[in-house]
């Protein structure tokens, strides 16, 4: 059975009906690529911390460390607030019970050491800092590894807690 074209329908005969339907999408696609409306500037901009603040945050950092490589989980989640939320790849862990669960089993799993926390950059964000830097340490006695972190401390007190803590591997342990 034969197609009968309507003597108005395009006809591919002509060689023009697939180019221009090409052309014809693709002209208005390049056109709203390049009239694309730049992002709007975020209105919350950081502030750097300054060296005063960012050494109060390297004395919870080192807190931290210690802990950490004594394998003391207890006093490792006393550095987060009570209902702090903590992010790694092994899961999301809310509340500062959980958070010292999860130390513990990091402790007993993997026997970490030689933990080493350093910011590289410090900013305030209304009555919070949010640190962005990085860490080290050893697994199991010989296997290095370490990664990405960010914390948001918040101040408790005369001092300042962590609130929320993102880890993130840069090389598997």
């Amino acid at each position: 059975m034969a197609i009968e074209w309507d003597a108005h329908a395009p006809r591919l005969e002509n060689g023009w009906f697939i180019p221009g339907l090409t052309i014809g999408f693709a002209v208005p696609a390049f056109a709203q690529e390049k009239a694309a409306t730049p992002a709007v500037p975020n209105p919350f901009q950081p502030i750097p911390a300054g060296p005063a603040l960012v050494q109060q945050l390297e004395a919870i950092n080192d807190r931290f460390d210690e802990a950490s490589n004594k394998h003391d989980a207890a006093a490792v989640a006393a550095l987060y607030t009570a209902n702090a939320t903590l992010v790694t790849p092994l899961g999301i862990f809310s509340d500062r019970n959980a958070i010292e669960k999860y130390f513990t089993d990091v402790f007993q799993r993997y026997n970490p050491s030689d933990h080493s926390t350093k910011i590289n950059y410090v900013y305030a964000f209304g009555g919070d800092l949010c640190a962005i830097g990085g860490w080290t340490l050893t697994v199991n006695g010989s296997q290095r590894g370490g990664g990405y972190l960010i914390n948001v401390y918040t101040p408790v007190r005369d001092t300042w807690k962590i609130r929320a803590s993102v880890f993130k591997y840069a090389t598997n342990p």
